[in-house]
């Protein structure tokens, strides 16, 4: 309707122009109005009453939806028509996935289900391959750097391989700054199996990652070091950080083609637009599809190692990830922001995803338990 009237508005201004030179102030009057009319509508965040009805049904079923080995994951989605729906996923590799389809009805207590076809939800750090888009998110940066980049544990070589991801963020404990990435990016080396060594405070962190040198840490610059808070296997985030080494990194924390971020925060809601700048598919757009996602997500003990333990997250914030354009491995670490022009607002922490869907922690819920603050303006 909003659109409707400024249409209008415009015609008219057009035919009357040489009776009313005021149209450009009416039209541009419109226009903000058209604008407010359409933020006015109805924005769904957890606080919306039809999302918390959904989550109370999530609530309740969840536990036994995920019983069954197709089912990988729950959130709180939208149909088709745009109302709230309860989003089930299923691992289309599963060898029941038909047969668990089939057997979900079109609405659980009156709130709609809505299925999604995926493969396994996997943390998205990376091995060698490519990385980067218009400007290199790959490359050996001239000193301060800027995040958004690719970096990692100087020694996360083990099996044969050597991984990495991204150092997204700059964030503010007790007065000091510190690289924010994912636990499985700086601190996953749990056992000394591969390399003979786990990862301990005190390493240093490298830009740009292993990954991107041909596993050799000497064509690498160190940027900061690791401070462990073994945020896995038993909290619900997966996040990690390391104090930056001074004049190695810009002190506003500016991330390539991002720029600057504000210090505040915001929170996830459905359909709201993000974007990331990351270490393998760089800068990238997407929309938010869930909320309050129930996911299980596998972890390895070192790089390319075994699967250690599974972790079951709650609270999460799906994104739209098709054929995995907006995520993919080596991305891990990438701060998701609002996305507008000028000082986007934080809103969470990738660390995993499928080719169908991304995964992200609550912004929030990873600085609570840093006990940090966004750097930004």
């Amino acid at each position: 309707m909003g659109k409707l009237y400024l249409n209008m508005m415009k015609k008219l201004c057009s035919i009357g122009r040489r009776m009313f030179t005021g149209c450009a102030i009416i039209v541009s009057i419109f226009t903000a109005a058209a604008a407010a009319w359409a933020q006015g509508a109805d924005v769904f965040d957890l606080n919306h009453p039809k999302v918390r009805e959904v989550m109370a049904v999530q609530k309740d079923v969840t536990a036994d939806l995920m019983k069954q080995p197709e089912i990988i994951g729950t959130a709180v989605g939208l149909t088709g028509a745009g109302e709230p729906a309860l989003v089930i996923y299923i691992n289309r590799d599963a060898k029941g996935a038909s047969e668990a389809k089939q057997s979900l009805p079109p609405k659980l207590r009156g709130v709609p289900v809505q299925v999604e076809l995926t493969d396994r939800f996997v943390a998205n750090a990376g091995k060698p391959g490519s990385g980067g888009t218009t400007v290199s998110h790959t490359a050996k940066q001239t000193v301060p750097i800027q995040l958004g980049t690719s970096g990692g544990w100087r020694n996360d070589l083990a099996n044969g391989y050597c991984c990495g991801g991204t150092l997204g963020s700059l964030v503010n404990i007790g007065g000091e700054q510190y690289i924010l990435s994912n636990y499985h990016v700086l601190e996953a080396d749990i056992v000394s199996g591969g390399n003979g060594i786990v990862a301990a405070t005190g390493d240093n962190v490298i830009q740009p990652g292993l990954i991107d040198i041909s596993c050799n840490a000497a064509n690498s610059q160190n940027v900061a070091t690791l401070v462990k808070k073994s945020a896995l296997p038993n909290n619900n985030v997966d996040c990690a950080v390391a104090k930056v080494v001074s004049g190695m990194v810009r002190a506003d924390g500016a991330i390539l083609e991002i720029g600057t971020l504000s210090a505040s925060t915001a929170v996830a809601s459905l359909q709201q637009k993000v974007k990331k700048s990351g270490r393998t598919t760089g800068l990238t757009r997407s929309s938010i599809s869930g909320l309050n996602a129930t996911i299980s997500v596998s972890y390895e003990n070192e790089c390319a190692g075994s699967t250690v333990f599974t972790k079951t997250f709650t609270g999460q914030i799906v994104i739209s990830n098709k054929g995995s354009s907006f995520l993919s491995g080596g991305d891990s670490g990438s701060l998701m922001v609002e996305d507008v022009a000028n000082k986007p607002r934080a809103v969470g922490l990738l660390f995993a995803g499928s080719s169908t869907s991304a995964i992200a922690n609550p912004i929030n819920e990873v600085l609570a338990f840093l006990g940090g603050t966004m750097v930004g303006n």
